[in-house]
């Protein structure tokens, strides 16, 4: 849970709760103030700065920041594909892969795997049939997905969200074989997406740059896979092919910034997890790693 300028996870491996890193000052500032967070919005808020801002970050003088980042966020270096040395800028290390052990998925054929790392919430019920209760800001079906016809389908069902904070591996998979169709692209801003930022901008997820895939899984029934950009997201990069795809695949990467996915299902296609569901329910996030178990398949 969050309170004031603290946000509070559980972390499922070792079952403590830790106060999320908040170090921008600014940021705290701008949730605190209408008048600085007009400010940000107005100047910063838009795809020129988010733009520029994941230029920069590109840039091989960028490579000093990571030295440090990985200090301050504790980056385990040990789980990194390549020694921090190979990286030639800051950008380079954000969307950085890691080693081919170190994020396994699940073998249970009926296990439902945590698509990337990151702060999860679950709902096993949408409310009203086609609302999910983020953070005490619904988000209406229809507008998360740009279409009242792709919503249908999911008016009851369940949905995953998976917020990726900046210190996070930023590459996301698919949990499960299938078949995936293209992602199509919503337009939109670049909103802060941390529970701070929802409880000033209740619309974040309908108001944020998004891209929609159809995934049609072979276990989970058909599942609307949806990345959301955040504050300084440079892009959303799709590296996978449309067409068959494997359970832990890469589909893709957000580029530097924090970012969402939210994971959409048919009704009676899953269950999550009873603890998932139980912190879920008291508003707390929990951090899970990809690849691990959040759910199963309804047997029918």
């Amino acid at each position: 849970m969050d309170d004031g300028f603290e946000i509070r996870y559980r972390d499922r491996r070792t079952g403590r709760t830790i106060t999320e890193p908040l170090s921008y000052t600014f940021f705290q500032r701008a949730f605190q103030s209408s008048f600085v967070l007009g400010l940000f919005h107005l100047l910063l808020n838009n795809s020129i700065f988010c733009r520029f801002y994941g230029w920069m970050q590109a840039r091989p003088g960028s490579r000093r920041k990571i030295s440090r980042f990985v200090r301050d966020y504790r980056i385990n270096v040990e789980e990194i594909e390549y020694p921090l040395e190979r990286y030639p800028n800051f950008n380079a290390f954000f969307t950085r892969r890691l080693r081919p052990d170190a994020r396994p998925f699940v073998p249970e054929p009926d296990a439902l795997s945590c698509p990337a790392d990151g702060k999860v919430l679950v709902f096993q019920q949408l409310r009203e049939g086609a609302q999910i209760p983020v953070k005490g800001a619904p988000v209406p079906l229809e507008r998360l997905l740009d279409s009242e016809e792709e919503a249908l389908p999911y008016r009851h069902g369940s949905a995953l969200v998976v917020r990726l904070a900046p210190y996070d591996y930023h590459r996301f998979h698919f949990p499960d074989a299938g078949k995936a169709g293209p992602a199509r692209v919503v337009a939109g801003r670049y909103y802060i997406v941390n529970p701070l930022g929802l409880r000033r901008v209740p619309g974040v997820f309908w108001r944020n740059r998004r891209a929609v895939t159809r995934f049609d899984s072979n276990r989970f029934g058909r599942i609307a896979y949806l990345e959301i950009g955040g504050f300084a997201v440079g892009s959303i990069v799709e590296t996978y092919t449309p067409g068959p795809v494997e359970r832990g695949q890469e589909k893709g990467y957000f580029q530097f910034g924090g970012s969402t996915l939210v994971l959409l299902f048919e009704p009676g296609t899953v269950v999550f997890d009873d603890d998932l569901k139980e912190d879920s329910g008291r508003g707390i996030e929990v951090h899970v790693r990809a690849g691990s178990r959040i759910g199963r398949r309804v047997v029918k």
